[in-house]
């Protein structure tokens, strides 16, 4: 199993990140920080082989800490989980040796795929100690990722997926599936359905409602593929 430590400020965004994660074979949750002090204590106890790491942190930036845990000698692998996106931060990113770098707000199939090419280039260095040509082209090919999206299943119709897009699209928030129904005339069931497998495929963003009790509700955006 590949061990991750998701790190950011927002407890929801976090759980949201983590359950994303232990969605994904072969990748298991180990720890959840908060911030950059919390983040370096769990490494300094080892175990960690991936970080997903905000870059805004309420004590230094997600750049900083990368900067110190590689001035502290561990070599856990990062991918950028994040909302910023000015070219200065992913420039800075790539030359403290961010794998990947992914924008929010983004879908568990936009992260799946990251993790997929995480996994596939661990295995390219699996019992390796020199590379030929062919093998290196092989290792800086494996973090390429192709898009997420994916055709939709049998029982699944065109038609009605781009039903749910419409609704989505011109809606000036994400919808829960009860709203999404509404709106569509679906029953909800099968506006659930049709959601479900949306996300999955990249297509719709995923965020969670908080009420003051009972289970978060889930709310919909539509990603802006195609």
């Amino acid at each position: 199993m590949i061990e991750v430590m998701v790190v950011d400020d927002d407890f929801r965004v976090a759980e949201i990140n983590a359950a994303y994660v232990a969605r994904v074979p072969g990748f298991r949750v180990r720890a959840t920080a908060h911030n950059a002090a919390q983040a370096l204590a769990l490494l300094e106890r080892g175990g960690i082989d991936l970080m997903l790491l905000d870059h805004y942190l309420p004590d230094e930036t997600g750049l900083s800490l990368i900067r110190r845990v590689r001035q502290l000698g561990h070599h856990t692998d990062v991918i950028m989980v994040t909302a910023a996106r000015d070219i200065t931060t992913v420039r800075t990113a790539m030359r403290y040796g961010a794998l990947q770098y992914l924008v929010k707000p983004f879908s568990f199939a936009g992260l799946r795929v990251k993790l997929e090419a995480y996994a596939r280039l661990r295995r390219t260095f699996e019992g390796a100690e020199e590379a030929e040509q062919d093998q290196v082209d092989r290792i800086f090919g494996a973090l390429r990722t192709a898009s997420a999206a994916t055709p939709l299943p049998k029982g699944h119709s065109a038609p009605t997926a781009e039903l749910i897009r419409r609704v989505l699209s011109d809606a000036a928030r994400p919808l829960s599936a009860h709203e999404v129904a509404q709106r569509s005339g679906l029953s909800r069931s099968t506006a659930q359905r049709y959601l479900k497998r949306l996300e999955e495929s990249g297509r719709l963003s995923l965020t969670l409602k908080y009420g003051e009790t009972g289970r978060p509700e889930h709310r919909y955006a539509w990603s802006g593929r195609n």
